[in-house]
């Protein structure tokens, strides 16, 4: 499918100006990184104490639900940092629901995108094989390798649109803070990890392999006893009987901070996708993650990536599919 490469929806056929011929396009603008570009925003966010994957929640007078942002077209919801892209541009912009979908979606299910509305930025993973990369590799006889990048296309709101199937414009009401999740505690016990209840910290023990949090009447606001549990399954997921991540860390190093980063990430997933608010356990890491992201551009999309991961892992032990839908951004 080919993907609307401009930011604002214009009014006449397949993107010209409406009541005219289209206009001869203008020579396109030199490339910007794209790495650099969601890093710096991020980055930002952070410089701010505002932690893009939890704070948007917090903020007085914020109307925008909770939920992972999803493909309105396709019904995937999205992954790694596209997650944070679409969670940021639906705060900034007020936006009523997590539902998204290209120009040319929004059409073939009937609706439209409104004139003059603005939409957000998604990236997408690809691939390609140079030319002289098949030439190296018919030489030798060998497969060519291939080399990853990503690529920017614009999304829509569905209530930027107009005519769109009335399901699209829903919003899931949020649980009540103190309110047990039988969801939630069905969840835990899917996943078969070796959870233990009790102490006064909660931790992951990579060597031992199993799972410690205080009982759920030891926390103030209750409802932080779910989001400290997924925060601790989303580290046990990194087990190397599982997707093998570097545990082997020691507080205050980098890959500490980018462990943690995965974890806190992967419990904002799960817990959007449960319907709970997510908060930052540790608001001590903010300057670590710092140093981290302005050190490596492309680390915020690699924590991202491996939090999706994370939270798919987890949230797959509650409805096993044959084959497990990736929470891509196929449009």
């Amino acid at each position: 499918m080919t993907l609307q490469e401009t930011n604002t929806a214009h009014g006449g056929k397949n993107g010209s100006p409406p009541g005219g011929k289209a206009r001869r396009r203008k020579r396109s603008a030199p490339a910007t990184d794209l790495y650099q570009d969601v890093t710096d925003k991020i980055i930002r966010e952070l410089e701010k104490g505002a932690v893009p994957w939890v704070q948007p929640w917090g903020r007085p007078g914020i109307k925008t639900p909770l939920g992972l942002p999803t493909n309105a077209s396709t019904g995937n919801a999205y992954s790694g940092v596209n997650i944070l892209l679409l969670w940021g541009a639906a705060i900034e912009t007020q936006r009523s629901t997590q539902n998204w979908l290209t120009y040319k979606q929004a059409k073939a299910l009937g609706g439209q995108v409104r004139a003059g509305e603005r939409g957000a930025m998604v990236v997408y993973a690809d691939s390609y094989i140079p030319k002289a990369e098949k030439e190296r590799a018919a030489e030798k006889g060998c497969a060519p390798q291939s080399f990853g990048f990503y690529k920017r296309y614009t999304v829509f709101n569905a209530d930027q649109c107009e005519d769109l199937p009335k399901e699209h414009y829903a919003a899931a009401p949020l649980l009540p803070d103190c309110e047990t999740i039988p969801r939630a505690e069905e969840l835990i016990k899917s996943t078969g990890a070796d959870f233990r209840i009790g102490g006064d910290r909660a931790f992951y023990s990579p060597g031992l392999d199993f799972v410690q949090v205080p009982p759920q009447p030891a926390f103030f606001d209750q409802i932080n006893y779910y989001r400290t549990c997924l925060h601790e399954l989303g580290h046990w997921t990194g087990h190397m009987s599982r997707l093998d991540r570097n545990l082997k860390t020691n507080k205050g190093t980098k890959d500490y901070a980018r462990e943690e980063l995965v974890a806190e990430m992967a419990s904002a997933f799960m817990c959007a996708k449960l319907g709970i608010e997510p908060t930052v356990r540790h608001t001590d890491y903010i300057a670590s993650w710092l140093t981290v992201l302005t050190e490596d551009k492309r680390a915020i999309f690699k924590a991202a990536s491996l939090a999706s991961k994370a939270a798919d892992f987890i949230l797959n032990c509650e409805t096993p599919t044959d084959a497990p839908q990736e929470m891509a951004a196929a449009a």
